[in-house]
């Protein structure tokens, strides 16, 4: 599996994800295809739109034939590419109605990406804006069709208010978006995701309860790839819950937050997949989501 490269989703139709080699790393970022009477993709990358394009011609979508990008939610690593592809394709863009305004306008997003990620900035490209006219906003509930086939939305908040997940049922697919978690393929397992300002424990358990209930035969990650769903859901709420007892533990002992912080990042083997600058970046980034939560909770 390689930057760039277009797979399959296995025991689906017409489904297809590319490695879009988000913060120049591999198996990191993927972005959907669904080559369905009205095409569509499934969330639009960080703004390295071009290998998205690649991917359509790929799978043999002509740019001008996509109709719909889903944006599970406007975090610029699931939106920033939104402008550029709704621009080179016609399509229109779907979102949470609550993230319509931040395709709109993302200054202020892309601001408060700046503070989020801190020097992972340089991997962004800066997002253009979506014109009103082609944003679509949905809601809990709404169904989307694809011709062939529809997706239904479930609203996710725990990781971000604006966050979707989909589930397509004709191949009991569900787009998971962030709710469930990263899964690496090369470790199979699961990681934690936590960054701030929206991250909220209980709301990212409640989260993954909902698709433990809906319970799809396939997990489709942003962060990366598809699964079976097995056992994931569970593994991820264990997950989730022993990290924010553990950042909550370290901060008690060392009453430091740039001590809590450097300790995770020195003490994390996740480098050993994804480089340890994007390592670092990352679970720095998810201390600080944790902290932030922490700090809200107490007020």
């Amino acid at each position: 599996m390689g930057i760039g490269d277009v797979h399959e989703v296995d025991a689906a139709t017409d489904l297809f994800y590319v490695d879009t080699g988000m913060y120049d790393t591999p198996q990191y970022g993927a972005v959907y295809i669904l080559d369905t009477e009205k095409p569509a993709i499934v969330d639009a990358g960080i703004g390295n739109y071009e290998r998205i394009l690649d991917a359509l011609e790929t799978v043999g979508i002509a740019p001008t034939d996509l109709e719909s990008i889903i944006a599970t939610h406007v975090h610029l690593d699931h939106a920033g590419g939104a402008g550029f592809l709704a621009e080179e394709t016609g399509a229109d863009v779907y979102v949470h109605e609550s993230g319509a305004k931040f395709l709109a306008d993302p200054d202020p997003l892309w601001e408060g990406t700046k503070e989020a990620v801190g020097d992972q900035i340089r991997h962004y490209t800066k997002p253009k804006p979506v014109p009103a006219d082609r944003i679509e906003p949905i809601h809990d509930g709404a169904t989307l069709d694809l011709g062939d086939r529809e997706l239904h939305a479930h609203h996710a908040p725990g990781h971000a208010f604006h966050q979707l997940v989909f589930h397509e049922r004709e191949d009991d697919v569900m787009f998971v978006a962030d709710a469930a978690g990263i899964y690496v393929p090369q470790l199979d397992s699961m990681r934690e995701t936590s960054p701030p300002p929206g991250f909220h424990l209980e709301e990212v358990i409640e989260d993954a309860r909902m698709i433990a209930r809906i319970d799809p035969e396939i997990l489709c990650y942003g962060h990366f790839g598809h699964a079976p769903t097995d056992d994931r859901i569970s593994e991820y709420v264990d997950a989730i819950t022993e990290w924010v007892e553990a950042v909550a533990e370290k901060r008690q002992e060392l009453d430091d937050d740039q001590a809590v912080i450097e300790y995770f990042v020195a003490e994390d083997d996740i480098g050993e997949v994804w480089g340890e600058e994007k390592a670092d970046g990352e679970v720095a980034m998810n201390v600080r989501g944790v902290l932030h939560y922490l700090d809200s909770r107490e007020e």
